[in-house]
């Protein structure tokens, strides 16, 4: 909370939005060492007069984990090692959200036509999930725009944070080229802060998250900060949770796994489809025989042996006899599908129980979205409490109420 011994240009200054090359002077949200000339340090629990108190600091609950995905399309290895395999770790740890963001998504696709695949590939989203090894009873499903709390939690969000400070996370200048579009959009500007709503709706502790989003949880720590730091003491500093792959490259050896650059394996593919993705896949350009030694380092095959091969000393085998010009690609490639598909073996047993139960997948969605909405309109009147906003209506409504009352007597 700003106290009232701060001097007014003081507090202006400190109420303003993190700038591009600013530093928070207190990232911990707090400000108990702020001092003026001649004063004493001040309490952070003290309040002025001209603001509502501080929300006291809540009781000890479980901590929570949220991420998600934009509902595009079934997922892929890449997704599993971004960010499924850290969530199917953690979601005994955690009390457990899983966004389907799909107004994230229109950032990038906002045709009709994406619009009306949202059912069907949140569906193949959380399905994909479920056989990854998320268990239904420990996490909680949600579709974002069923909550409307949350976009209300994004507008004001978009105060304490600025256009410079936006304009620096690298990933969306990617995201609007992949999207093909010449300029920025408004909503791709802001789909870090919206992103800070996700996460602080529900006052996520830990976001595992894929490199690409690494940026933007920082800046959703950076609001979180700020908010604290202006209101009081209501949300947690998210952490970010890296996974040990951070970028797994496509089956093209030229960029990330993506689904629009067909260069994915899908959890969902079958022995056949990975067989067929495996045996195109790049490798050493430079390699024409099998007698020539190959490279291994930055050769796609290999770091698929070592992302999903179960048999360590495989992998050594076949690395050193493919250095030493002693071994083919088709045996390499021979020996990847089958790791691949051992890896998803219980993945496609898992998806079969489910696709039995009709209808499952649905139900899991709306409760979930129902159990978060509930969740977040706790959330949002802390916050509208925290920052006076609910106190300026009801004084308005009170005057109101007592004018009927005068001009009805």
């Amino acid at each position: 909370m700003i106290t009232n011994t701060l001097g007014s240009s003081r507090s202006a200054a400190l109420a303003a939005p993190i700038g591009p090359d600013e530093v928070d002077p207190h990232p911990s949200g707090r400000i108990d060492d702020v001092t003026t000339p001649g004063s004493t340090a001040t309490s952070a629990t003290q309040t002025p007069a001209t603001q509502a108190p501080a929300t006291q600091a809540p009781s000890a609950r479980r901590k929570r984990m949220l991420t998600g995905d934009r509902p595009t399309g079934k997922l892929h290895l890449g997704h599993f090692v971004g960010s499924i395999e850290n969530r199917v770790r953690l979601q005994h740890e955690y009390e457990t959200f899983l966004i389907i963001a799909d107004l994230h998504m229109l950032t990038t696709r906002n045709t009709r036509k994406d619009i009306d695949e949202v059912s069907r590939n949140a569906r193949d989203m959380v399905l994909d999930q479920l056989s990854a090894g998320i268990d239904p009873e420990h996490a909680t499903f949600y579709l974002q725009s069923a909550i409307p709390e949350v976009c209300e939690l994004n507008t004001l969000f978009q105060n304490l944070v600025t256009v410079p400070r936006l304009e620096r996370v690298p990933s969306l200048k990617d995201m609007a080229r992949a999207a093909g579009k010449d300029e920025m959009p408004y909503g791709l500007l802001g789909y870090p802060v919206l992103q800070a709503a996700d996460i602080l709706c529900v006052k996520g502790d830990i976001v595992p998250v894929g490199k690409d989003n690494h940026a933007h949880v920082e800046v959703t720590r950076e609001i979180a900060r700020r908010f604290n730091f202006l209101y009081g003491e209501v949300f947690p500093i998210p952490e970010l949770v890296e996974s040990q792959i951070t970028t797994l490259i496509g089956t093209d050896g030229q960029s990330k796994m993506s689904k629009s650059l067909g260069n994915a394996i899908m959890l969902s593919d079958d022995a056949a489809t990975v067989r067929r993705k495996v045996i195109g896949m790049y490798t050493d350009p430079n390699r024409v025989r099998a007698d020539i030694p190959g490279t291994v380092e930055g050769n796609p095959v290999f770091a698929y042996h070592d992302a999903f091969n179960d048999d360590p000393a495989e992998v050594a085998d076949l690395k050193e006899r493919y250095r030493a010009g002693r071994v083919g690609d088709v045996e390499v490639k021979d020996r990847l599908t089958s790791a691949v598909n051992r890896y998803l073996e219980p993945m496609r047993e898992r998806r079969t129980g489910f696709e039995r139960r009709s209808g499952l997948v649905d139900e899991i969605i709306v409760d979930g979205t129902e159990r978060t909405r509930r969740e977040v309109q706790v959330v949002l009147a802390e916050v509208k409490r925290a920052m006076g906003i609910t106190g300026s209506y009801n004084q308005l409504r009170r005057k109101a109420e007592q004018a009927r009352k005068r001009r009805d007597a």
